[in-house]
């Protein structure tokens, strides 16, 4: 997977997705002694712990990308690279005086102890590397931050190695048959408690995530294959992915004394429905004036120090000079 178009879409899935999920952790997070209702359902089983891993995999993708464009304009693209992990993890400091669970700084982190030394490794280590770093979250730490390093290195790993698209179907069917057997097995030791005593028990849910995750992305993929200009919206967001998760947060803790008084937990779903609609449109109409996001040109002059063109050129017609 190297086309950009593709990439972009697939973090704009992941932005809607997470900003449920966001919704829901602050608004159900903040009642206690809560009783379960059928969004809480929905949010658990559909989408909690299924964006997160591909934000994590495209990250990895986006680390190998840079650097191969990077390599066109310095001589140095893994300095490059660190300069601007450096100002991702300057965006995790600041997001985490509103939102301590954030996810910036651990990418920031994972990219520099991590990713940047694999980028001097043959693709088959990176493979092997990140394919044991996920298995051990999973199985000794039951998913959560901890899967990010491994799926950073295993975004790298595929970006490196290509796949053909002939293998997106069959992968789709494979992850969509798991995920859903996987829900139904969580819920099961969910509703018997004794079995948590078993080895292993609590890693049932991470690896129906990433199940889930890895099923939403080829279906996704899919779908562009057959309506390849139907997804534009999702790649707005995509292309302008870090204000929207940082704007995201603001929206959230505005709205969020609202939010809670709701115990049926609808609210999240509405909220969340009406600010990426408002994100979207702003995108839109952002990106056809600027080539950045407003949050990217910043991480992006940064980056290369050095005050980068953003404004689109503006063709004027006949009408608009009185012709």
């Amino acid at each position: 997977m190297t086309r950009i178009r593709d990439i972009d879409v697939l973090r704009g899935f992941a932005v809607c997705g997470i900003m449920v999920v966001n919704t829901w952790q602050h608004t159900a997070g903040a009642v206690e002694d809560r009783v379960p209702t059928t969004a809480d359902w929905l949010v658990e089983n559909l989408a909690q712990s299924r964006f997160y891993p591909v934000f994590s995999f495209l990250f990895g993708v986006g680390v190998v990308l840079f650097l191969r464009s990077a390599a066109g304009r310095t001589p140095l693209p893994r300095a490059a690279l660190l300069r601007r992990l450096a100002v991702l993890a300057g965006f995790g400091l600041l997001h985490r005086l509103l939102n301590p669970g954030e996810v910036l700084l651990p990418y920031a982190l994972s990219g520099a102890l991590l990713l940047l030394p694999a980028s001097f490794l043959p693709r088959w280590a990176v493979l092997a590397a990140g394919t044991g770093a996920t298995a051990w979250a999973v199985l000794f730490h039951a998913g959560g931050v901890w899967l990010i390093p491994g799926l950073c290195l295993l975004g790298m790993a595929v970006t490196l190695y290509a796949p053909p698209p002939r293998l997106l179907a069959p992968v789709f069917a494979v992850s969509a048959a798991a995920a859903v057997a996987l829900v139904v097995w969580w819920r099961y030791l969910w509703a018997h408690p004794e079995t948590f005593e078993f080895p292993f028990t609590v890693s049932v849910y991470p690896l129906t995530g990433l199940a889930a995750a890895t099923a939403y992305c080829t279906g996704v993929l899919l779908w562009l294959r057959h309506r390849p200009g139907s997804l534009g919206v999702l790649e707005s967001l995509g292309r302008t992915a870090l204000t929207m998760y940082l704007s995201g947060t603001v929206i959230i803790l505005a709205a969020r004394p609202l939010l809670v008084p709701d115990l049926t937990r609808w609210s999240v779903f509405a909220l969340a429905a009406v600010a990426l609609v408002a994100q979207a449109a702003f995108a839109r109409w952002w990106l056809a004036r600027y080539r950045h996001g407003p949050l990217e040109w910043v991480w992006r002059c940064l980056t290369w120090w050095e005050l980068v063109p953003n404004r689109r050129a503006v063709h004027r017609t006949a009408e608009d000079l009185g012709g």
